[in-house]
């Protein structure tokens, strides 16, 4: 108990200051897309609340492009621990080369739908991720979403795999997408979706995935993508996370604070990736064949028989991935 009423009010005012010299001026956060897209709104957002939340003393730059690694969004992990970044909203597309378990969510038709991500991010497989990056040396907070990936190309309508053979097709710098593709019989080719965007432009390659704001936001019906198939075969979670060595830097209170922006800013972020996506809402779908794209919606035996052609994959990936988690999640996603 204070005696000296005066002197502690005054040491209590100045305490958060005081401390706060510590802190640095600015953060870095590195995100991928920038606020055109969900993705980058949410960073933004996250920049937000946090200032609002710690009265000033945390403040974040949002550096979209993963530009604090050179447009290289395979090394953003790696930075994140290394603390060139500071904290990041990353896909686990992205990070799965250093944490391999996150290749769970690239297993081709694994989630059937919205309910089956939320299952596996809102429940104890979750968890288990969150572990696992914990023991990686970052902090996660917070789960985000990019979206279902669908597929377009400019050559013509896929319904089939056997649509897709010969085809070339950007996909994202992470092996399993090279072997779903080859297993279905196209010509994967990674690159950075920002080499991607003036390849589709030039017919350097034909097609490409993606969720459908991306889709949308990137207006892809310009760079030659005039037809787009709807097979949900992945679905991309976004993580927020902070280095390890900043996060112990801050007072328990204002980790606190940091983290509970980031609940908010992912609950709001995954309301803006479904916007006219998931349920009812087809706006966005709407917005998509009115600039001519031509959208093949899968019947289910259609994405039946995408699902065996790459079932060889799944089987592999599972054993890297690790059996136990693989089947945690089949379970969950079955109990949705």
């Amino acid at each position: 108990m204070c005696r000296y009423v005066f002197l502690c009010a005054l040491l209590a005012a100045i305490a958060p200051t005081a401390h706060s010299q510590n802190y640095r001026a600015e953060y870095k956060l590195s995100t991928v897309l920038p606020v055109s897209y969900p993705w980058g709104k949410a960073g933004e957002r996250w920049a937000e609340l946090v200032k609002e939340k710690t009265n000033g003393r945390i403040n974040i730059k949002m550096y979209p492009g993963t530009s604090l690694v050179g447009g290289d969004q395979t090394k953003e992990f790696s930075a994140i621990r290394q603390g060139v970044i500071d904290l990041a909203i990353g896909s686990t597309i992205n990070w799965s080369p250093q944490v391999r378990q996150l290749n769970l969510f690239s297993l081709p038709f694994l989630m059937p739908d919205y309910n089956a991500i939320d299952a596996l991010t809102k429940g104890e497989v979750g968890k288990q991720i969150f572990g696992l990056l914990e023991k990686s040396g970052v902090v996660p907070l917070a789960w985000g979403e990019n979206g279902f990936r669908e597929l377009s190309n400019s050559k013509g309508v896929i319904a089939t795999p056997a649509d897709m053979k010969g085809k070339k097709f950007r996909v994202v710098g992470s092996p399993i997408f090279i072997d779903t593709f080859t297993a279905l019989g196209a010509n994967p080719t990674q690159m950075s979706f920002a080499d991607a965007q003036p390849a589709l432009s030039t017919g350097a390659v034909d097609g490409q995935e993606n969720p459908l704001s991306v889709f949308a936001g990137a207006k892809m019906w310009t760079l030659n993508q005039k037809f787009l198939t709807l097979w949900g075969y992945t679905a991309d979670p976004l993580i927020f996370v902070v280095n390890k060595e900043v996060w112990e830097s801050w007072t328990p209170a204002d980790r606190r604070a940091v983290q509970q922006a980031a609940i908010q800013a992912g609950a709001e972020n995954v309301i803006e990736a479904r916007k006219g996506i998931a349920g009812n809402d087809t706006t966005v779908l709407k917005q998509i064949e009115g600039q001519g794209v031509t959208v093949t919606r899968l019947t289910a035996d259609q994405r039946k028989a995408f699902q065996t052609a790459s079932k060889p994959v799944y089987d592999k990936w599972a054993q890297q991935i690790g059996r136990d988690l693989v089947n945690a999640a089949e379970a969950s996603i079955g109990k949705r």
